[in-house]
């Protein structure tokens, strides 16, 4: 809303400031002055600039001085993490080079922007040594960077409270919001025993101006009708009820368990027979929400599951598709007691870390089996390594133990894990801008290390499908997060080469399960702004979509007996050359993810013969079929007819007939060569 004013006389310059309670607008008048801008609005609808998120670029902060280049103004943002080194070009804050009351932190927000508040934190620095905050502080705005006004609290300059820690977040809302284009955050008092240094977020709207030539600039959000909001736990359950409701067809919702609090652990699953496990269909599963407080993925899932519904309602051929030839679970809660308690200080203010652990404390993604170890010192221990297991690896007996320190909702998914023959997943994380896939556990305890699984080449494919996919991620001008540049890695690294993770669910999945799974870090910030989902919303779509379709690649079949043509369980597939077996479902079917090649198969099965085959995989996501017969052993044949009080084909009575000799043979020969050897020892004993 625009309204004209037209000043009669004023010395140098001049500001006015109009407040109209009865219907809620603020209006003030900027530079050039020429304007009298409105603004129909709560406060409370003011998001964050994006100092966090990044939307603030580097160039749009200046300060007065720095301590060093790792503490220049451009890493004074909120929750930014610092590197492992103290002092380096990657630390946790902005630092000011002078210890006075004159020092400053500036944001240029490019556009008139009307400024309601500020939220201050501390220095981080993971050794924990360095206590650096301010306790308290000015602030200031300018339409020229040249002209500053206070922010006043009636006739008074405001000052306002800020940290007595290091991680905390406090948010201070300005008396009177201004307009104008400029803000500076002017520390007053800090600790005593440390700097002046702070991460900060600044709460504005930006403010119509057709003259200003940043004022086209505002972010697209999304064209898909979705609900882009953060939901709490009875949010979450009504918003499935409600896909459920809209697409009974292919939903079902389901339940895997508890939080230690007694929250169910909803999932949701879409595909075209929901409730049963199909013949050669794969199973995927997307998990979100392990830690609470990283909650992009939790609505990316809901997201999806509304996404899917309403495109398959519409006639969408790729989302059909991907509906009939799939078997798709999301959970988008994993730690529903976390995210309850950062959804409640909400989303600037839960921190770096509230939320993250369990209602036990308990960190879910160190709270796995470690199976890595357990196969390592096999191996190690092994004259033959070939004969040391290299899948279904069995959890050892303590964790098994109900004294062992395990979160129940760490055993439901295990659980889970064991009840669907899963063939690919992803772990949603948040606070990075990365994909990571196993091992995320290094050998011997080293802090990081790259440490490959067999299937190496293929988990980097998945990895960079996402990867490539994201909008953010593939941006080359990006800047980092924090401190690791992966745009040298094309946004993809080992996990174990980034930091070691012993009993993650990723290592888990892959050698206790068939199921391949990686982790996705969507966002920098780990608890974005309810104004950022409609555009996280579009940088992960195609990245979601097209990461499920690769559960298509690779071979598929069925095993089968050969004279019953029941499917065979627990089978042993395994592609000659590659470390890491996998088996057969119940029903017998199975799916191998591999790259595009020519592989020798090899099946097994207690009870019967081995068997070998040449499958072909092509570059399209669309599985090659290499079904396999096997042949009882005739012992086991033996014992399956008279079971069932059947008489013994004449075929089998000829090889068993000829096995007997066999072994009558062998044992003649051997009581010939024990007579033998006892005439030699009398004859030597009578003389």
């Amino acid at each position: 809303n625009l309204l004209a004013v037209k000043p009669r006389e004023w010395r140098r310059r001049y500001h006015i400031r109009v407040r109209l309670p009865y219907n809620k607008m603020i209006c003030n008048a900027y530079q050039p002055f020429l304007k009298f801008v409105c603004l129909n609005l709560n406060l409370s609808d003011c998001p964050p600039l994006g100092l966090e998120s990044l939307k603030v670029s580097d160039d749009q902060l200046e300060s007065s001085s720095y301590l060093s280049v790792g503490l220049g103004p451009h890493r004074g943002r909120l929750n930014i993490q610092s590197g492992l080194e103290d002092d380096d070009e990657y630390d946790g804050a902005w630092c000011a080079g002078v210890e006075d009351q004159e020092q400053w932190l500036q944001l240029n927000a490019l556009r008139p922007t009307l400024f309601t508040g500020v939220i201050l934190q501390g220095r981080n620095s993971i050794w924990r040594s360095v206590l650096n905050w301010v306790r308290t502080y000015k602030v200031q705005f300018s339409n020229d960077s040249s002209v500053w006004q206070p922010c006043m609290n009636g006739s008074e300059e405001a000052v306002f409270v800020g940290n007595e820690d290091l991680e905390t977040p406090v948010l201070a809302l300005f008396p009177e919001p201004s307009v104008a284009q400029y803000i500076r955050i002017n520390p007053q008092t800090w600790f005593s025993n440390g700097t002046i240094c702070l991460r900060a977020e600044v709460l504005g709207c930006p403010v119509p101006d057709p003259d200003n030539p940043h004022f086209s600039e505002t972010e697209s959000g999304s064209s898909d009708d979705l609900d882009f909001r953060h939901h709490n736990y009875n949010e979450m359950r009504k918003l499935m009820k409600s896909v459920n409701d809209e697409c009974p067809n292919i939903t079902r919702i389901y339940t895997i368990g508890r939080s230690y609090t007694g929250l169910k652990l909803y999932v949701m699953e879409i595909s075209d027979n929901p409730g049963k496990h199909e013949l050669g269909e794969p199973e995927f599963r997307y998990v979100a929400g392990m830690h609470g407080n990283e909650v992009l993925g939790r609505e990316l899932l809901l997201n999806l599951m509304q996404y899917i519904c309403r495109e398959y309602n519409r006639g969408n051929q790729r989302v059909i598709q991907l509906v009939k030839d799939t078997r798709i679970h999301l959970l988008p809660s994993m730690n529903p007691d976390g995210y309850e308690a950062a959804y409640e200080k909400g989303s600037e203010l839960s921190g770096w870390a509230l939320g993250r652990y369990s209602f036990e404390g308990i960190d879910m993604n160190h709270n796995f089996p470690d199976l890595n170890n357990i196969m390592w010192d096999a191996q190690e221990m092994a004259m033959d390594k070939r004969r040391v297991s290299n899948h279904y690896i069995p959890m050892p007996e303590y964790y098994t133990s109900t004294e062992a320190l395990v979160a129940p909702e760490t055993r439901a998914v295990i659980s889970w894990m064991q009840d669907i023959p899963f063939v690919l997943s992803a772990n949603l994380h948040g606070g990075e801008l990365v994909v990571t896939y196993p091992f995320d556990c290094t050998r011997d305890w080293i802090p990081r290390q790259d440490t490959p699984t067999a299937d190496n080449d293929f988990f980097r494919w998945l990895a960079t499908v996402y990867a490539s996919a994201n909008l953010v991620m593939a941006n080359p001008e990006r800047r980092i997060c924090h401190s690791e540049d992966f745009q040298q890695h094309n946004n993809i690294i080992n996990g174990a080469d980034w930091h070691t993770v012993p009993g993650s669910m990723n290592d888990f999945s892959y050698l206790h399960t068939n199921c391949f799974e990686i982790t996705v870090e969507l966002s920098c910030d780990k608890f974005p702004h309810a104004s950022e989902l409609p555009i996280e919303w579009e940088n992960n779509k195609e990245s979601l979509l097209l990461y499920m379709e690769q559960v298509h690649r690779g071979i598929k079949g069925v095993i089968r007996d050969k004279d019953t043509r029941a499917g065979i369980a627990n089978a042993v597939i395994k592609v000659d050359g590659l470390g890491h077996d996998i088996r057969s479902a119940v029903d017998g079917d199975f799916w191998h993810l591999l790259n595009p090649g020519e592989y020798k198969i090899t099946v097994w099965a207690e009870g019967y013969f081995p068997r070998i085959r040449h499958c072909s995989v092509g570059s399209e996501p669309r599985a090659t079929i290499c079904d396999f017969t096997l042949t009882k052993t005739s012992q086991d044949r033996l014992k399956q007819i008279l079971a069932s009080g059947g008489k013994i084909p004449r075929d089998n009575q000829v090889r068993i007939r000829a096995m007997r000799m066999r072994k009558l043979r062998a044992s003649t020969k051997i009581l010939n060569r024990r007579r033998e050897q006892q005439q030699r020892l009398n004859k030597v004993k009578r003389k």
